[in-house]
């Protein structure tokens, strides 16, 4: 559908960008798919221009790779690919909970508040996903340590496809998601750095057993 009511949101080339990475977000991960730039020109409404400087924009972020004469190709995400992005996750998240302890009241309702939100998006996944990414975005960026921020955006970008594919195949992963966020305020609350880092890792245990790799990712 063409998004041309979206263009107040920023330049054409921002809104097609946006909504690549949306539509990228919802591709099933076992496979690669091929994207032309008519293609995304017609559903976005835009100019071949602004999608083509959109692409090339997700290329440099690793969502996509730009195959000549063919358009671009979004690999499929692998069992490894899993792994190493959770592996990851499990590093920053756990230093950044033990930082951000003890936590400040104006912090601990700012989280209640994304969780909130989140409870009322549990029949959208890809609404309730970007909620998700919020919740942990503001506890990276509580941690006051721009480089690792930036660094757990590019992970969260690579993610977000298996986030979306979880919660949407299962009703009750939504439930647990939210369970599981709380768990990780009241570990805030309780001002050991342990237990809030604990928290966490339990947090992406559980995410990576709910995307099909139990007992694995090395945390």
């Amino acid at each position: 559908m063409p998004m041309s009511g979206d263009r107040v949101g920023g330049s054409a080339q921002d809104v097609t960008y946006r909504w690549l990475k949306q539509h990228i977000a919802t591709l099933p991960r076992e496979a690669g798919s091929f994207l032309t730039e008519s293609e995304v020109a017609g559903a976005t409404g835009m100019s071949r221009t602004p999608v083509r400087e959109a692409l090339l924009r997700l290329e440099t972020e690793g969502l996509l790779q730009i195959v000549p004469k063919k358009g671009a190709f979004v690999p499929p995400i692998s069992d490894d690919d899993i792994r190493a992005v959770m592996q990851a996750r499990a590093l920053l998240e756990d230093w950044c909970a033990r930082r951000v302890v003890p936590a400040s009241p104006e912090f601990l309702a700012r989280l209640e508040e994304l969780v909130a939100e989140q409870r009322e998006l549990v029949d959208d996944p890809m609404a309730f996903i970007v909620r998700d990414r919020a919740f942990h975005r503001a506890m990276v960026e509580q941690a006051g340590n721009p480089v690792l921020a930036g660094f757990y955006e590019s992970l969260r970008d690579r993610q977000i496809r298996m986030g979306v594919r979880a919660v949407a195949s299962a009703r009750d992963r939504a439930d647990v998601v939210l369970s599981e966020h709380a768990a990780i305020v009241a570990a805030l609350r309780s001002g050991d750095p342990d237990t809030a880092a604990e928290a966490h890792l339990a947090h992406l245990r559980s995410t990576l057993a709910a995307l099909g790799l139990p007992g694995s990712g090395g945390f």
